[in-house]
């Protein structure tokens, strides 16, 4: 979407104009009037996401809101199931900034697509992970977490912009560590991006860590004050303003789109070196979805065997893709399907656990 600018290339036709009406007067033609409007555009639809840094209250995004505003961007929308929590500033503060997650809760927990049914961005702007890193999760997984919740947007809109932050510092009291672990972390993200990214949903770093003091644009070592959200509306400005200047699709998730689903697994049974495990697939799209498939990847280095209600197939790495029966394919908004299968385990092997995501397709005419 680009800012609204003004052509002169219809006052070259207005005296043409003119000039045929006053032959037409002259000849006793006249039309009667006729009121005509072009259609609005639906607003780009931007959802910021992340933690309290980004939600409570998160004042960067009424910084943010009203220099994009100022600028000339007019069609845009913040979105996300939350509300706005002050700032002192007229804003659209829709967010989905939720103080104290954990990305790779929100991940394995499948949080993410209710929360993207109810909004349907086009656009994701993502600060996310401080909690992880101050919980010191491996930097592998965190990442993991991330490209789960690519999957789940792409699943909800195909086309999805996606900015990513490189993590503000964070130096809190209570915890040496996290400096470095902070640094450590956001080293790690321009190479998971180039990996994650697609021509046709990008993934776009933005350094949030360079030029940000934990001394002087925080209050606490860890959440911005007014010096730090302005720090980080400015670096979020030029890389959304290029996202919006570019365009975005309209009209995602048409026929033959991707629909949202979310994906659950569980263990049904388990016994020396294998277990029988169940996954749950359930459309969270507002219409109908004619088909899905689910991929699996099995912890610990268990394989999936024998498989019922979905068709498998397995990779080398034992990662499975499992696509529905004829029977089980078409699920109506909140409808859900289920497939079983039974899995080989190594002696090493914990307690039965996988990683799942799905995409549906959709039904639409």
């Amino acid at each position: 979407m680009r800012r609204t600018r003004h052509s002169s290339s219809h006052l070259r036709i207005i005296p043409v104009l003119g000039l045929l009406a006053a032959l037409l007067l002259a000849l006793g033609i006249t039309f009667a009037p006729r009121a005509t409007a072009a259609p609005a555009a639906d607003p780009v639809r931007v959802m910021p996401l992340g933690d309290s840094i980004t939600g409570s209250p998160g004042c960067w995004r009424a910084v943010l809101w009203n220099r994009l505003l100022n600028i000339g961007y007019k069609d845009i929308d913040f979105v996300g199931t939350l509300p706005p929590q002050g700032c002192g500033q007229a804003h659209d503060g829709d967010n989905e900034g939720h103080g104290g997650e954990l990305v790779t809760n929100v991940a394995d927990q499948n949080l993410l697509p209710g929360r993207l049914a109810a909004t349907r961005p086009d656009i994701v702007v993502m600060h996310f992970g401080t909690n992880d890193v101050w919980s010191s999760i491996a930097p592998d997984r965190i990442l993991a977490a991330y490209t789960k919740l690519v999957t789940q947007m792409r699943a909800s809109n195909p086309d999805m912009r996606i900015l990513v932050a490189q993590l503000i510092p964070m130096n809190p009291g209570s915890c040496a560590a996290c400096a470095q672990r902070v640094v450590d972390f956001n080293a790690r993200i321009p190479d998971w991006a180039r990996a994650t990214g697609t021509e046709r949903s990008p993934i776009t770093v933005v350094d949030q860590w360079t030029g940000f003091s934990t001394a002087t644009d925080t209050y606490d070592g860890v959440h911005p004050n007014a010096s730090g959200d302005d720090k980080i509306a400015a670096r979020w400005f030029p890389a959304l303003a290029a996202v919006l200047d570019a365009g975005v699709p309209e009209n995602p998730g048409g026929p033959g789109e991707p629909a949202a689903c979310t994906a659950r697994f569980r263990a049904v049974s388990t016994w020396q070196g294998g277990y029988q495990g169940e996954v749950t697939v359930t459309n969270t799209s507002a219409s109908a979805a004619s088909g899905w498939t689910a991929t699996v990847v099995p912890a610990d280095g268990a394989r999936i065997g024998q498989l019922w209600n979905g068709t498998l197939t397995t990779a080398a790495d034992g990662t499975a893709t499992v696509t529905n029966a004829a029977w089980n394919g078409a699920l109506s908004p909140g409808a859900s399907a289920t497939f079983g299968f039974v899995a080989t385990t190594p002696a090493t092997a914990g307690a039965p656990a996988a990683t799942v995501t799905c995409t549906a397709k959709s039904s639409a005419n």
